[in-house]
Protein backbone atom coordinates (compact mmCIF):
# COMPACT_ATOMS: atom_id res chain seq x y z
CA UNK A 1 0.00 0.00 0.00
CA UNK A 2 3.13 2.74 0.60
CA UNK A 3 4.06 2.50 -2.93
CA UNK A 4 0.74 3.13 -4.13
CA UNK A 5 0.21 6.26 -1.47
CA UNK A 6 4.04 7.36 -2.35
CA UNK A 7 3.27 7.01 -6.21
CA UNK A 8 -0.23 8.83 -5.56
CA UNK A 9 1.64 11.68 -3.67
CA UNK A 10 4.02 12.30 -6.51
CA UNK A 11 1.13 12.40 -9.22
CA UNK A 12 -0.70 14.87 -7.72
CA UNK A 13 2.39 16.70 -6.54
CA UNK A 14 3.14 17.25 -10.10
CA UNK A 15 -0.92 17.92 -11.57
CA UNK A 16 -0.22 20.56 -8.43
CA UNK A 17 3.66 21.96 -9.74
CA UNK A 18 1.94 22.15 -13.79
CA UNK A 19 -0.82 24.13 -12.40
CA UNK A 20 1.10 26.92 -11.03
CA UNK A 21 3.92 28.69 -10.90
CA UNK A 22 6.45 28.44 -8.42
CA UNK A 23 10.18 29.82 -8.87
CA UNK A 24 12.67 27.89 -6.27
CA UNK A 25 16.32 29.16 -5.50
CA UNK A 26 18.45 27.30 -3.65
CA UNK A 27 20.58 29.93 -1.98
CA UNK A 28 23.97 27.53 -2.48
CA UNK A 29 23.57 28.13 -6.04
CA UNK A 30 23.39 32.15 -6.11
CA UNK A 31 25.92 33.20 -8.53
CA UNK A 32 27.61 35.36 -6.02
CA UNK A 33 27.97 33.95 -2.86
CA UNK A 34 29.70 37.30 -1.43
CA UNK A 35 31.03 36.55 2.25
CA UNK A 36 28.04 33.74 2.87
CA UNK A 37 29.42 29.97 2.80
CA UNK A 38 28.10 26.92 1.95
CA UNK A 39 27.10 24.23 4.64
CA UNK A 40 26.39 20.70 3.29
CA UNK A 41 26.64 19.18 7.11
CA UNK A 42 23.71 18.52 7.32
CA UNK A 43 22.06 17.43 4.19
CA UNK A 44 21.42 13.93 5.82
CA UNK A 45 19.17 16.23 7.77
CA UNK A 46 17.67 18.90 5.11
CA UNK A 47 18.26 17.24 1.83
CA UNK A 48 20.16 19.73 0.97
CA UNK A 49 22.72 22.49 1.64
CA UNK A 50 22.49 25.90 2.71
CA UNK A 51 24.41 29.29 2.76
CA UNK A 52 25.51 31.00 6.31
CA UNK A 53 26.68 34.14 7.20
CA UNK A 54 29.93 33.29 9.10
CA UNK A 55 31.17 36.75 9.67
CA UNK A 56 32.81 35.79 13.27
CA UNK A 57 30.57 39.14 14.77
CA UNK A 58 30.58 41.52 11.75
CA UNK A 59 28.50 41.56 8.98
CA UNK A 60 29.42 39.95 5.64
CA UNK A 61 29.06 40.96 1.64
CA UNK A 62 25.63 40.20 0.23
CA UNK A 63 25.43 36.77 -1.84
CA UNK A 64 23.30 37.67 -5.10
CA UNK A 65 21.64 36.58 -8.05
CA UNK A 66 19.18 36.68 -10.92
CA UNK A 67 16.10 35.39 -11.14
CA UNK A 68 14.10 34.90 -14.55
CA UNK A 69 9.69 34.93 -13.43
CA UNK A 70 7.71 33.47 -16.09
CA UNK A 71 5.59 36.46 -16.02
CA UNK A 72 4.47 39.63 -14.20
CA UNK A 73 2.21 39.78 -11.41
CA UNK A 74 1.75 38.92 -7.61
CA UNK A 75 3.91 36.59 -5.67
CA UNK A 76 3.86 35.01 -2.42
CA UNK A 77 7.68 34.94 -0.86
CA UNK A 78 8.44 32.16 1.31
CA UNK A 79 12.29 31.68 3.00
CA UNK A 80 12.74 28.29 4.55
CA UNK A 81 15.37 29.28 7.40
CA UNK A 82 16.36 28.77 11.41
CA UNK A 83 17.03 30.63 14.57
CA UNK A 84 20.08 28.87 15.02
CA UNK A 85 20.16 30.46 18.83
CA UNK A 86 16.89 30.99 20.35
CA UNK A 87 17.89 32.10 23.95
CA UNK A 88 14.90 33.60 23.61
CA UNK A 89 15.83 34.92 19.97
CA UNK A 90 19.24 34.62 18.29
CA UNK A 91 21.54 36.80 16.73
CA UNK A 92 21.71 35.29 12.53
CA UNK A 93 19.16 37.90 11.52
CA UNK A 94 18.96 38.92 7.89
CA UNK A 95 16.86 40.19 4.68
CA UNK A 96 15.75 39.16 1.67
CA UNK A 97 16.41 41.60 -0.78
CA UNK A 98 14.57 42.55 -4.11
CA UNK A 99 15.80 44.90 -6.93
CA UNK A 100 17.66 46.61 -4.18
CA UNK A 101 14.80 46.83 -1.67
CA UNK A 102 14.66 44.51 1.08
CA UNK A 103 11.67 43.06 2.05
CA UNK A 104 9.79 44.19 5.15
CA UNK A 105 10.20 40.63 7.43
CA UNK A 106 13.81 40.30 9.08
CA UNK A 107 14.20 36.26 8.90
CA UNK A 108 16.48 34.50 11.70
CA UNK A 109 15.27 35.58 14.77
CA UNK A 110 12.02 33.81 15.20
CA UNK A 111 12.62 32.17 18.46
CA UNK A 112 12.58 28.59 16.99
CA UNK A 113 15.65 26.58 16.08
CA UNK A 114 13.32 24.16 13.64
CA UNK A 115 14.21 24.52 9.52
CA UNK A 116 10.98 26.02 8.25
CA UNK A 117 9.28 28.35 5.75
CA UNK A 118 8.65 31.57 6.96
CA UNK A 119 6.15 34.09 4.69
CA UNK A 120 7.92 36.98 3.30
CA UNK A 121 4.90 38.67 2.15
CA UNK A 122 3.99 39.37 -1.16
CA UNK A 123 5.59 41.17 -3.82
CA UNK A 124 4.35 42.97 -7.06
CA UNK A 125 6.57 41.68 -10.75
CA UNK A 126 7.14 44.32 -12.95
CA UNK A 127 10.18 42.68 -14.55
CA UNK A 128 10.56 39.20 -15.78
CA UNK A 129 14.13 39.68 -14.30
CA UNK A 130 14.82 40.67 -10.86
CA UNK A 131 18.27 40.46 -8.77
CA UNK A 132 17.57 38.68 -5.33
CA UNK A 133 20.36 39.56 -2.41
CA UNK A 134 20.88 37.61 1.14
CA UNK A 135 21.55 40.64 3.20
CA UNK A 136 23.01 39.66 6.42
CA UNK A 137 22.43 41.91 9.20
CA UNK A 138 25.02 40.59 12.00
CA UNK A 139 27.56 38.35 11.17
CA UNK A 140 26.88 35.82 13.61
CA UNK A 141 25.83 32.82 11.02
CA UNK A 142 22.54 33.48 9.76
CA UNK A 143 21.65 30.94 7.15
CA UNK A 144 18.97 30.21 4.35
CA UNK A 145 18.21 27.11 2.87
CA UNK A 146 16.28 28.05 0.05
CA UNK A 147 13.64 30.99 -1.49
CA UNK A 148 10.20 30.49 -2.89
CA UNK A 149 8.58 32.62 -5.19
CA UNK A 150 4.81 31.41 -5.87
CA UNK A 151 1.26 32.75 -7.46
CA UNK A 152 -0.48 29.52 -5.96
CA UNK A 153 -3.47 31.36 -3.64
CA UNK A 154 -3.14 29.76 -0.43
CA UNK A 155 -0.39 27.71 -1.42
CA UNK A 156 2.18 26.65 2.08
CA UNK A 157 5.32 24.97 0.71
CA UNK A 158 6.03 21.28 2.49
CA UNK A 159 7.61 21.00 6.33
CA UNK A 160 8.04 17.63 5.67
CA UNK A 161 11.59 15.54 4.65
CA UNK A 162 9.98 13.55 2.50
CA UNK A 163 7.97 16.00 0.59
CA UNK A 164 10.00 18.54 0.89
CA UNK A 165 12.97 16.03 -0.78
CA UNK A 166 10.00 15.77 -3.77
CA UNK A 167 9.63 18.77 -4.01
CA UNK A 168 12.76 20.32 -3.72
CA UNK A 169 13.73 17.35 -6.86
CA UNK A 170 10.66 17.97 -8.56
CA UNK A 171 11.56 21.89 -8.98
CA UNK A 172 15.49 21.65 -9.32
CA UNK A 173 14.46 18.89 -11.90
CA UNK A 174 16.46 16.14 -10.61
CA UNK A 175 14.30 13.47 -11.04
CA UNK A 176 15.62 13.10 -14.61
CA UNK A 177 19.10 10.58 -14.78
CA UNK A 178 22.11 12.00 -13.17
CA UNK A 179 25.01 12.66 -15.55
CA UNK A 180 27.61 9.62 -15.70
CA UNK A 181 30.78 10.15 -14.40
CA UNK A 182 32.39 6.84 -16.40
CA UNK A 183 33.40 3.40 -14.82
CA UNK A 184 35.85 3.34 -11.85
CA UNK A 185 38.06 0.39 -10.89
CA UNK A 186 37.69 1.85 -7.24
CA UNK A 187 35.15 4.82 -6.53
CA UNK A 188 36.57 6.54 -3.03
CA UNK A 189 34.36 8.62 -1.31
CA UNK A 190 35.82 10.87 1.25
CA UNK A 191 38.94 12.94 0.26
CA UNK A 192 40.09 12.88 4.05
CA UNK A 193 43.93 11.77 4.57
CA UNK A 194 42.55 8.18 4.45
CA UNK A 195 40.71 8.53 1.36
CA UNK A 196 43.37 10.70 -0.39
CA UNK A 197 45.92 8.29 0.39
CA UNK A 198 43.79 5.49 -1.00
CA UNK A 199 43.24 7.08 -4.12
CA UNK A 200 46.68 7.91 -4.93
CA UNK A 201 47.53 4.30 -3.75
CA UNK A 202 45.23 2.86 -6.38
CA UNK A 203 45.42 5.03 -9.04
CA UNK A 204 49.87 3.88 -8.79
CA UNK A 205 49.20 0.51 -8.72
CA UNK A 206 47.33 0.98 -12.03
CA UNK A 207 43.83 1.05 -11.37
CA UNK A 208 41.38 3.37 -12.40
CA UNK A 209 40.06 6.06 -9.54
CA UNK A 210 37.36 8.22 -8.49
CA UNK A 211 38.00 10.59 -5.64
CA UNK A 212 34.84 12.02 -4.29
CA UNK A 213 34.92 14.57 -1.64
CA UNK A 214 32.21 16.52 -0.68
CA UNK A 215 34.18 19.73 0.42
CA UNK A 216 36.01 22.41 -2.02
CA UNK A 217 39.28 20.82 -0.51
CA UNK A 218 41.00 17.98 0.31
CA UNK A 219 42.64 16.58 3.85
CA UNK A 220 39.50 16.48 5.97
CA UNK A 221 40.38 17.06 9.44
CA UNK A 222 43.64 17.98 8.15
CA UNK A 223 42.41 20.68 5.99
CA UNK A 224 42.26 24.55 6.03
CA UNK A 225 38.77 24.52 6.75
CA UNK A 226 39.49 22.45 10.35
CA UNK A 227 42.68 22.60 10.97
CA UNK A 228 44.04 19.80 13.22
CA UNK A 229 47.20 18.47 13.13
CA UNK A 230 48.48 15.26 11.40
CA UNK A 231 49.14 12.63 14.62
CA UNK A 232 50.72 9.16 14.41
CA UNK A 233 53.60 7.90 13.63
CA UNK A 234 54.99 6.56 10.29
CA UNK A 235 58.44 6.06 11.31
CA UNK A 236 57.93 3.08 12.92
CA UNK A 237 56.70 0.47 11.05
CA UNK A 238 57.09 -3.26 10.94
CA UNK A 239 56.60 -2.51 6.74
CA UNK A 240 58.52 0.86 5.94
CA UNK A 241 56.53 1.04 2.95
CA UNK A 242 53.54 2.00 4.47
CA UNK A 243 53.40 5.71 4.93
CA UNK A 244 55.02 6.88 2.09
CA UNK A 245 51.94 8.47 0.60
CA UNK A 246 51.62 9.95 4.14
CA UNK A 247 54.57 11.91 4.21
CA UNK A 248 53.57 13.40 0.63
CA UNK A 249 50.44 14.75 2.06
CA UNK A 250 52.20 15.60 5.24
CA UNK A 251 52.63 19.44 5.90
CA UNK A 252 54.29 19.86 8.44
CA UNK A 253 53.13 20.40 12.00
CA UNK A 254 51.34 23.40 12.18
CA UNK A 255 49.37 22.78 15.52
CA UNK A 256 45.79 23.09 15.96
CA UNK A 257 43.71 25.69 14.91
CA UNK A 258 46.63 27.75 13.00
CA UNK A 259 45.23 30.81 12.25
CA UNK A 260 47.41 30.53 8.81
CA UNK A 261 45.45 28.57 6.09
CA UNK A 262 48.55 27.99 4.30
CA UNK A 263 50.13 25.76 6.81
CA UNK A 264 47.41 23.01 6.08
CA UNK A 265 48.78 22.40 2.67
CA UNK A 266 45.45 22.68 1.02
CA UNK A 267 46.88 23.51 -2.51
CA UNK A 268 49.57 20.83 -1.75
CA UNK A 269 47.33 18.23 -1.24
CA UNK A 270 45.28 18.82 -4.80
CA UNK A 271 48.43 19.35 -6.71
CA UNK A 272 49.35 15.74 -5.47
CA UNK A 273 46.11 14.36 -6.69
CA UNK A 274 45.60 16.33 -10.10
CA UNK A 275 48.80 15.05 -11.19
CA UNK A 276 47.61 11.17 -10.92
CA UNK A 277 46.84 10.46 -14.31
CA UNK A 278 44.72 7.79 -13.36
CA UNK A 279 42.58 9.58 -10.92
CA UNK A 280 39.24 11.21 -11.03
CA UNK A 281 38.65 13.76 -8.85
CA UNK A 282 35.18 15.63 -7.77
CA UNK A 283 35.35 17.92 -5.21
CA UNK A 284 31.99 19.47 -3.69
CA UNK A 285 29.92 16.24 -4.27
CA UNK A 286 27.86 14.93 -1.23
CA UNK A 287 27.08 11.02 -2.00
CA UNK A 288 23.81 10.67 -0.42
CA UNK A 289 22.50 7.45 -2.46
CA UNK A 290 24.10 3.80 -3.18
CA UNK A 291 22.52 0.99 -5.79
CA UNK A 292 23.21 -2.46 -5.43
CA UNK A 293 22.61 -5.93 -6.55
CA UNK A 294 22.72 -8.42 -3.75
CA UNK A 295 25.29 -8.06 -1.82
CA UNK A 296 27.30 -5.57 -4.03
CA UNK A 297 27.54 -1.93 -4.19
CA UNK A 298 26.96 -1.02 -8.22
CA UNK A 299 26.97 2.83 -8.03
CA UNK A 300 26.97 5.71 -6.14
CA UNK A 301 24.98 9.15 -6.35
CA UNK A 302 26.48 12.31 -5.76
CA UNK A 303 24.93 16.08 -5.54
CA UNK A 304 27.06 19.20 -6.19
CA UNK A 305 26.73 21.47 -2.77
CA UNK A 306 26.91 24.45 -5.14
CA UNK A 307 24.88 23.67 -8.53
CA UNK A 308 22.88 21.06 -7.03
CA UNK A 309 23.86 18.78 -10.52
CA UNK A 310 23.95 14.88 -9.91
CA UNK A 311 26.59 12.26 -10.66
CA UNK A 312 26.29 8.33 -10.75
CA UNK A 313 29.49 6.47 -10.54
CA UNK A 314 29.51 3.34 -11.24
CA UNK A 315 32.12 0.50 -9.72
CA UNK A 316 33.69 -2.49 -9.31
CA UNK A 317 35.04 -1.67 -5.94
CA UNK A 318 34.25 0.92 -3.35
CA UNK A 319 36.32 2.53 -0.27
CA UNK A 320 34.11 4.14 2.80
CA UNK A 321 36.43 6.97 3.77
CA UNK A 322 33.63 9.14 5.11
CA UNK A 323 34.60 8.78 8.76
CA UNK A 324 30.82 8.75 8.86
CA UNK A 325 30.35 5.30 7.48
CA UNK A 326 27.93 7.09 5.22
CA UNK A 327 28.28 4.82 2.02
CA UNK A 328 28.51 1.44 4.16
CA UNK A 329 25.44 2.69 6.14
CA UNK A 330 23.49 3.18 3.11
CA UNK A 331 24.46 0.24 1.45
CA UNK A 332 23.30 -2.07 4.63
CA UNK A 333 26.66 -2.88 5.93
CA UNK A 334 26.94 -3.98 9.81
CA UNK A 335 28.09 -0.98 11.77
CA UNK A 336 27.97 0.04 15.59
CA UNK A 337 28.00 3.54 17.37
CA UNK A 338 28.94 4.18 20.49
CA UNK A 339 30.38 2.01 23.21
CA UNK A 340 30.21 -1.28 23.62
CA UNK A 341 30.21 -3.26 27.21
CA UNK A 342 32.70 -4.68 29.03
CA UNK A 343 30.85 -7.80 29.03
CA UNK A 344 30.56 -7.78 25.36
CA UNK A 345 34.03 -7.33 24.34
CA UNK A 346 36.08 -8.09 28.00
CA UNK A 347 37.94 -5.13 27.56
CA UNK A 348 38.53 -3.46 30.85
CA UNK A 349 38.63 -0.19 29.71
CA UNK A 350 35.07 -0.11 27.99
CA UNK A 351 31.81 0.81 29.88
CA UNK A 352 29.82 -0.89 32.20
CA UNK A 353 26.78 -0.28 30.08
CA UNK A 354 27.06 -0.22 26.25
CA UNK A 355 25.34 3.13 25.62
CA UNK A 356 25.22 5.70 22.52
CA UNK A 357 28.44 7.73 24.24
CA UNK A 358 30.56 8.56 21.33
CA UNK A 359 33.68 11.27 21.08
CA UNK A 360 32.87 14.77 20.41
CA UNK A 361 33.29 17.08 17.98
CA UNK A 362 35.41 20.41 17.93
CA UNK A 363 35.46 23.71 15.91
CA UNK A 364 39.01 25.34 16.91
CA UNK A 365 39.04 29.29 16.51
CA UNK A 366 42.40 31.50 16.51
CA UNK A 367 42.55 35.62 17.60
CA UNK A 368 45.60 37.66 16.43
CA UNK A 369 47.19 40.61 17.79
CA UNK A 370 46.21 44.22 16.14
CA UNK A 371 47.62 47.36 15.98
CA UNK A 372 44.91 49.03 17.38
CA UNK A 373 42.27 47.82 19.69
CA UNK A 374 38.49 46.46 18.87
CA UNK A 375 35.60 45.59 20.40
CA UNK A 376 32.97 42.37 19.98
CA UNK A 377 29.52 42.36 20.25
CA UNK A 378 27.31 41.19 23.33
CA UNK A 379 26.09 37.89 22.98
CA UNK A 380 23.34 37.87 25.16
CA UNK A 381 22.38 34.51 23.00
CA UNK A 382 25.90 32.72 23.46
CA UNK A 383 26.60 30.39 26.43
CA UNK A 384 27.81 33.10 29.45
CA UNK A 385 30.93 32.78 31.32
CA UNK A 386 32.28 34.62 34.82
CA UNK A 387 35.37 35.31 36.68
CA UNK A 388 34.60 32.05 38.31
CA UNK A 389 34.53 30.28 35.01
CA UNK A 390 36.31 31.34 31.85
CA UNK A 391 38.61 30.04 29.08
CA UNK A 392 41.52 32.45 29.01
CA UNK A 393 42.96 31.27 25.91
CA UNK A 394 43.74 33.60 22.75
CA UNK A 395 43.04 30.37 20.81
CA UNK A 396 41.65 27.24 20.42
CA UNK A 397 43.00 23.76 21.05
CA UNK A 398 41.58 20.29 20.31
CA UNK A 399 39.86 20.54 24.30
CA UNK A 400 37.06 22.62 22.11
CA UNK A 401 34.57 20.01 22.00
CA UNK A 402 31.12 18.80 22.24
CA UNK A 403 28.89 15.58 22.02
CA UNK A 404 29.78 12.98 24.54
CA UNK A 405 26.15 11.50 23.99
CA UNK A 406 24.66 14.19 24.50
CA UNK A 407 24.07 14.79 20.95
CA UNK A 408 24.23 12.18 17.58
CA UNK A 409 27.02 13.11 15.49
CA UNK A 410 25.53 12.70 12.24
CA UNK A 411 21.94 13.58 12.52
CA UNK A 412 22.83 16.33 15.07
CA UNK A 413 25.97 17.89 13.33
CA UNK A 414 24.54 21.21 12.83
CA UNK A 415 23.56 21.36 16.37
CA UNK A 416 26.93 20.44 17.60
CA UNK A 417 28.93 23.17 15.33
CA UNK A 418 26.35 26.00 16.63
CA UNK A 419 26.76 25.00 20.34
CA UNK A 420 30.46 25.25 19.79
CA UNK A 421 29.95 28.31 18.21
CA UNK A 422 27.65 29.76 20.97
CA UNK A 423 30.93 28.83 23.75
CA UNK A 424 33.21 30.03 21.46
CA UNK A 425 31.42 33.93 20.76
CA UNK A 426 30.69 33.63 24.61
CA UNK A 427 33.86 33.24 25.59
CA UNK A 428 35.28 35.84 23.07
CA UNK A 429 32.80 38.29 24.49
CA UNK A 430 33.55 37.62 27.87
CA UNK A 431 37.41 37.91 27.66
CA UNK A 432 37.18 41.06 25.42
CA UNK A 433 35.25 43.03 27.89
CA UNK A 434 36.55 41.86 31.28
CA UNK A 435 40.27 41.11 30.26
CA UNK A 436 40.38 44.17 28.36
CA UNK A 437 43.93 44.29 29.54
CA UNK A 438 45.19 41.05 27.77
CA UNK A 439 42.34 40.94 24.53
CA UNK A 440 42.19 44.43 23.69
CA UNK A 441 44.05 44.71 20.98
CA UNK A 442 43.18 41.23 19.89
CA UNK A 443 40.80 40.04 17.52
CA UNK A 444 38.94 36.98 16.32
CA UNK A 445 40.51 35.83 12.81
CA UNK A 446 38.89 32.53 12.15
CA UNK A 447 36.63 30.10 13.86
CA UNK A 448 36.08 27.10 11.55
CA UNK A 449 32.38 27.16 10.88
CA UNK A 450 32.92 22.83 9.39
CA UNK A 451 33.28 20.58 12.29
CA UNK A 452 36.15 18.26 13.16
CA UNK A 453 33.93 15.29 14.02
CA UNK A 454 35.97 12.37 15.82
CA UNK A 455 33.76 9.68 16.26
CA UNK A 456 30.34 8.08 14.41
CA UNK A 457 29.51 4.68 12.80
CA UNK A 458 32.44 1.91 13.09
CA UNK A 459 31.90 -0.33 9.97
CA UNK A 460 31.89 -4.14 10.89
CA UNK A 461 34.53 -6.14 9.33
CA UNK A 462 36.01 -9.56 9.56
CA UNK A 463 37.92 -8.85 12.74
CA UNK A 464 36.80 -6.28 15.17
CA UNK A 465 40.02 -4.71 16.81
CA UNK A 466 39.96 -4.00 20.68
CA UNK A 467 41.92 -3.00 23.18
CA UNK A 468 44.03 -6.24 24.38
CA UNK A 469 45.24 -6.82 20.02
CA UNK A 470 46.83 -2.77 20.93
CA UNK A 471 47.97 -3.36 24.47
CA UNK A 472 48.81 -7.26 24.18
CA UNK A 473 50.88 -6.31 20.56
CA UNK A 474 49.19 -9.29 19.08
CA UNK A 475 50.41 -9.52 15.87
CA UNK A 476 48.61 -11.60 13.41
CA UNK A 477 49.12 -13.06 9.90
CA UNK A 478 47.79 -10.25 8.04
CA UNK A 479 48.92 -7.12 10.48
CA UNK A 480 49.45 -4.29 7.96
CA UNK A 481 49.44 -0.67 9.38
CA UNK A 482 51.44 -0.26 12.36
CA UNK A 483 50.05 2.14 14.25
CA UNK A 484 51.53 3.98 17.41
CA UNK A 485 48.86 6.61 19.18
CA UNK A 486 48.05 5.80 22.59
CA UNK A 487 44.34 5.01 23.68
CA UNK A 488 43.08 8.48 24.00
CA UNK A 489 38.98 8.66 25.05
CA UNK A 490 38.06 11.97 25.61
CA UNK A 491 35.44 13.10 28.54
CA UNK A 492 34.00 15.92 29.41
CA UNK A 493 36.41 18.19 31.25
CA UNK A 494 35.21 17.85 35.03
CA UNK A 495 35.23 22.01 35.67
CA UNK A 496 33.47 22.23 32.38
CA UNK A 497 30.87 19.74 33.39
CA UNK A 498 30.27 20.99 37.12
CA UNK A 499 29.00 24.40 35.39
CA UNK A 500 28.06 23.37 31.97
CA UNK A 501 26.66 19.17 33.02
CA UNK A 502 24.31 17.92 29.65
CA UNK A 503 26.06 21.16 27.68
CA UNK A 504 29.95 20.58 27.94
CA UNK A 505 31.58 22.45 25.35
CA UNK A 506 35.30 21.58 26.62
CA UNK A 507 37.22 17.84 26.71
CA UNK A 508 39.74 16.28 29.17
CA UNK A 509 41.29 12.64 28.26
CA UNK A 510 43.90 10.01 30.24
CA UNK A 511 46.29 9.02 27.82
CA UNK A 512 47.21 5.23 27.74
CA UNK A 513 50.33 4.06 26.45
CA UNK A 514 50.69 1.13 23.93
CA UNK A 515 53.38 -0.41 21.91
CA UNK A 516 53.28 -0.05 18.10
CA UNK A 517 50.61 -2.71 17.44
CA UNK A 518 49.52 -3.62 13.69
CA UNK A 519 46.13 -3.52 12.21
CA UNK A 520 44.81 -6.63 10.54
CA UNK A 521 43.45 -6.37 6.63
CA UNK A 522 40.53 -7.83 8.33
CA UNK A 523 39.58 -4.78 9.88
CA UNK A 524 39.61 -2.56 6.53
CA UNK A 525 36.46 -4.30 4.44
CA UNK A 526 33.01 -4.64 5.50
CA UNK A 527 31.75 -7.88 7.31
CA UNK A 528 28.73 -8.44 4.72
CA UNK A 529 29.23 -6.10 1.73
CA UNK A 530 31.09 -7.79 -0.65
CA UNK A 531 32.55 -4.87 -2.18
CA UNK A 532 33.37 -2.62 0.18
CA UNK A 533 36.97 -1.22 1.75
CA UNK A 534 37.08 1.53 4.45
CA UNK A 535 39.79 3.02 5.60
CA UNK A 536 40.11 6.08 8.44
CA UNK A 537 37.83 6.35 11.59
CA UNK A 538 34.77 4.09 10.75
CA UNK A 539 37.03 0.69 10.57
CA UNK A 540 36.17 -2.36 12.28
CA UNK A 541 37.08 -1.24 16.01
CA UNK A 542 35.47 -1.32 19.33
CA UNK A 543 35.10 1.97 20.69
CA UNK A 544 38.38 1.47 23.15
CA UNK A 545 40.64 0.81 20.08
CA UNK A 546 39.36 3.23 18.07
CA UNK A 547 40.44 5.66 20.84
CA UNK A 548 43.94 5.09 19.37
CA UNK A 549 43.59 3.88 15.43
CA UNK A 550 41.37 7.54 14.69
CA UNK A 551 44.65 9.93 13.99
CA UNK A 552 45.33 10.87 10.68
CA UNK A 553 48.60 9.62 9.96
CA UNK A 554 47.58 5.83 10.82
CA UNK A 555 44.58 6.32 8.85
CA UNK A 556 46.19 7.82 6.01
CA UNK A 557 48.18 4.29 5.81
CA UNK A 558 44.90 2.16 6.40
CA UNK A 559 44.21 4.09 2.76
CA UNK A 560 47.56 2.91 1.64
CA UNK A 561 47.08 -0.75 2.27
CA UNK A 562 43.61 -0.75 0.97
CA UNK A 563 44.54 1.09 -2.45
CA UNK A 564 47.30 -2.60 -2.66
CA UNK A 565 44.42 -4.70 -2.07
CA UNK A 566 42.16 -3.18 -4.10
CA UNK A 567 44.82 -3.66 -7.17
CA UNK A 568 44.87 -7.59 -6.07
CA UNK A 569 40.99 -7.71 -6.40
CA UNK A 570 41.05 -6.69 -9.89
CA UNK A 571 44.21 -9.06 -10.75
CA UNK A 572 42.49 -11.96 -9.02
CA UNK A 573 38.88 -10.79 -9.77
CA UNK A 574 38.45 -11.49 -6.44
CA UNK A 575 37.00 -9.81 -3.24
CA UNK A 576 38.24 -7.75 -0.56
CA UNK A 577 37.42 -10.90 1.20
CA UNK A 578 38.84 -13.24 -0.80
CA UNK A 579 42.29 -11.27 -1.01
CA UNK A 580 42.65 -12.56 2.82
CA UNK A 581 41.64 -15.80 2.33
CA UNK A 582 43.56 -16.82 -1.04
CA UNK A 583 45.94 -13.84 -1.77
CA UNK A 584 47.18 -12.47 1.56
CA UNK A 585 51.16 -13.57 0.61
CA UNK A 586 50.49 -11.13 -2.73
CA UNK A 587 49.43 -8.45 -0.25
CA UNK A 588 52.18 -8.92 2.76
CA UNK A 589 54.43 -9.08 -0.33
CA UNK A 590 53.66 -5.52 -1.91
CA UNK A 591 53.64 -4.01 1.78
CA UNK A 592 57.22 -5.35 2.33
CA UNK A 593 58.17 -3.87 -0.71
CA UNK A 594 58.90 -7.13 -2.51
CA UNK A 595 57.26 -6.39 -5.30
CA UNK A 596 58.11 -4.20 -8.35
CA UNK A 597 55.76 -0.63 -8.27
CA UNK A 598 53.71 -1.07 -11.49
CA UNK A 599 53.60 1.57 -14.18
CA UNK A 600 50.32 3.46 -14.53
Amino acid sequence: MKPFLQTLFFLLLSLHLIAQEHIFLETESFTEKGGWVIDQQSFVVLGSSYLMAHGMGRPVKDASTTVQFPKKGKYRVWVRTKDWAPFPKGPGKFQVVLNGKPLTQVFGESGSDVWKWYAGGEIDIQNEEVSVALHDLTGFNGRCDAILFTNASGFTPPESLEAMNAFRKKLLKLTDKPAEAGKFDLVVVGGGIAGTCAAISASRMGLKVALIQDRPVLGGNNSSEIRVHLMGDVDKNHYPKLGRIVREMDNGDPGNGNPDAKEYGDARKTAIVKAERNISLFLNTHVYQVEKEGDKIVAVIGRDIATNKETRFTGTFFSDCTGDGTIGHLAGAEYRMGRESKAETGESLASEKADDFTLGTSNLWASLPRDNESSFPETPWAIQFSDEYHIDDAKADWQWETGFGNFNTITQAEQIRDHNLRAIYGNWSYLKKNKAAKYAKHELAWVAYIGGKRESRRLIGDHILNQMDIQEGKQYPDGTVTATWTIDLHFPDERNKKYFEGQEFFAGTKHIKVAPYTIPYRCLYSKNISNLFMAGRNISTTHVAFGSTRVMRTCGMMGEVVGFAAYLTKKFNTTPRGVYQQYLPELMAIIKDEVPPVKP
